[in-house]
């Protein structure tokens, strides 16, 4: 781990040398966009309409930083698409009911409460973030949950899906809660501040932040993802869903070549961004999402960002709810939503 924490000091230094890059585009979108083909149901319907403009509203973090590529190279009153970011799904709900967007990248949750209230007004069509919880800690040897016992955790947001899935993940590995100590901060860097003033407790930290956190302190350590103890409690081996892209039911069946569309164009723009971290980076500073030299270590070496679709998406989001649902029933509207909140073409 000293290793890894040399390793990404060097990156650092790497990174911040880069000069300005514009684009994602690369000569293997082609490829990359056939390879997408294959995984996606939808592709035999997909293809632009004339005249229609796609609204689209992400959220800054995780769940936009693999739609800066497409964001790039969909410019001008022309284009297919009309991209809008947002600090707060709060901001994106009222939108969506409104008919005032057709697409939102949103937590898995929010997606699950919100096809709840608008009674089947949205369906998934993809999980765009995955695993982004990490531990950190100034040790080494922490490389388990098991690690946590006895320790002092500080992290951020009590009441949401950060905190029900650590509960969820205690409790599958019959640790309780007296066993530690949880300690909540309302930010990311008062959970880093927290951790310099205390070098035996231990944090979690969703990405970019813990990236963030490991530039600031050399000699912070990122231990371990829980996406490793979540895949040992599941039962096919799914990661974490904890974005997804939700589209209006309404917008989906008037429009579904456009929809099938943009499954196809988010895939190759996740796959451009992984194909070229350093100009992904730039595009996402540009967007104000994060520092480039940051998200260029986050898509390099923690990879937040997927785009799955269909019958696995199915499988991701299905699996992640039934987690919320055991720890937290209101998390996802009281109720665990039906076959009609997935959007399988």
């Amino acid at each position: 781990m000293k290793h890894t924490k040399r390793m990404l000091a060097v990156l650092l230094a790497a990174a911040l040398s880069l000069s300005l890059l514009a684009g994602c585009s690369s000569g293997e979108e082609e490829n990359q966009t056939d390879a997408a083909a294959e995984d996606t149901q939808q592709t035999a319907q997909a293809g632009y309409e004339d005249g229609l403009t796609t609204r689209v509203a992400a959220l800054k973090g995780p769940t936009a930083m693999g739609l800066v590529c497409l964001m790039q190279d969909n410019q001008g009153e022309d284009a297919p698409y009309q991209f809008d970011l947002y600090t707060s799904g709060d901001e994106i709900v009222p939108l969506l009911a409104q008919g005032e967007v057709d697409i939102a990248l949103i937590p898995t949750n929010l997606a699950a409460t919100l096809y709840q209230r608008t009674e089947g007004g949205v369906q998934v069509l993809d999980v765009n973030a995955g695993n982004v919880l990490y531990v950190v800690s100034h040790e080494d040897s922490l490389t388990d949950l098991s690690g946590l016992v006895g320790k002092t955790v500080y992290m951020t947001g009590k009441g949401t899906s950060p905190d029900w899935t650590l509960q969820y993940l205690m409790q599958k590995s019959g640790i309780s809660e007296d066993e530690l100590t949880i300690e909540f901060k309302s930010e990311a860097a008062e959970v880093v501040s927290a951790l310099a003033q205390d070098s035996k407790a231990a944090g979690i930290l969703p990405q970019p932040f813990a990236t963030v956190a490991m530039m600031q302190d050399q000699e912070l350590a990122l231990n371990f993802p829980l996406e490793n103890a979540w895949k040992e409690y599941s039962p096919d081996g799914s990661g974490i869903a904890t974005g997804v892209t939700v589209v209006r039911t309404e917008f989906a069946a008037e429009h579904p070549a456009a929809v099938a569309q943009f499954v196809l164009d988010h895939q190759q723009s996740v796959a451009a961004a992984q194909e070229d971290p350093a100009q992904a980076g730039q595009l996402i500073e540009e967007n104000g999402i994060v520092n480039a030299s940051v998200a260029q270590q986050v898509i390099e070496y923690f990879n937040p960002m997927v785009a799955v679709s269909g019958e696995q998406m199915e499988t991701w989001v299905s699996g992640y709810l039934e987690m919320l649902y055991e720890v937290a029933p209101d998390a996802v509207g009281g109720q665990l939503p039906d076959e009609g909140f997935y959007y399988l073409g």
